[in-house]
């Protein structure tokens, strides 16, 4: 029987960027991804990529960034004072920081920039801006 719209699923994965980066798998998981298809609860084009997928079957797809994290909005990105962030550890471009959001989510954030002054803080996705290509294979199907 093919995935359905609303069939839970387990997959394993392996997701790289064009340039052969590989930046999640279900291998680091130490466990295949379970997920509800077309619920809309991983990106887009993962999604529609399992419907019709059978129990074993492999497949690799290519998920252009429009239909996984999209391109980066320039209004995402932020400067602050720097005495605004915590003095240690020193900040400097390319770290990753946890933003906390007035509903208390965090989010992920990149220091783009640092000078005496302000800090220059990037609020896109990591993966914004990029193409994804994966090697997708169905394990489970309820």
């Amino acid at each position: 029987m093919p995935v359905k719209k609303g069939d839970k699923v387990k997959v394993e994965y392996e997701g790289k960027l064009d340039d052969g980066t590989v930046f999640d798998s279900s291998e680091k998981h130490n466990k295949p991804l379970e997920f509800e298809a077309g619920s809309g609860k991983v990106i887009k084009g993962f999604d529609e990529a399992v419907i019709g997928m059978e129990k074993g079957q492999e497949k690799e797809i290519k998920i252009p960034a429009e239909e996984a994290y999209g391109q980066p909005n320039p209004q995402l990105i932020k400067k602050f004072p720097r005495d605004k962030l915590p003095k240690e550890p020193e900040p400097k471009p390319g770290m990753m920081l946890a933003v906390g959001t007035p509903d208390g989510q965090q989010l992920p954030a990149m220091i783009k920039e640092v000078n005496e002054n302000e800090v220059t803080i990037d609020l896109n996705h990591p993966l914004a801006g990029k193409n994804l290509n994966f090697k997708v294979k169905v394990v489970e199907i309820n």
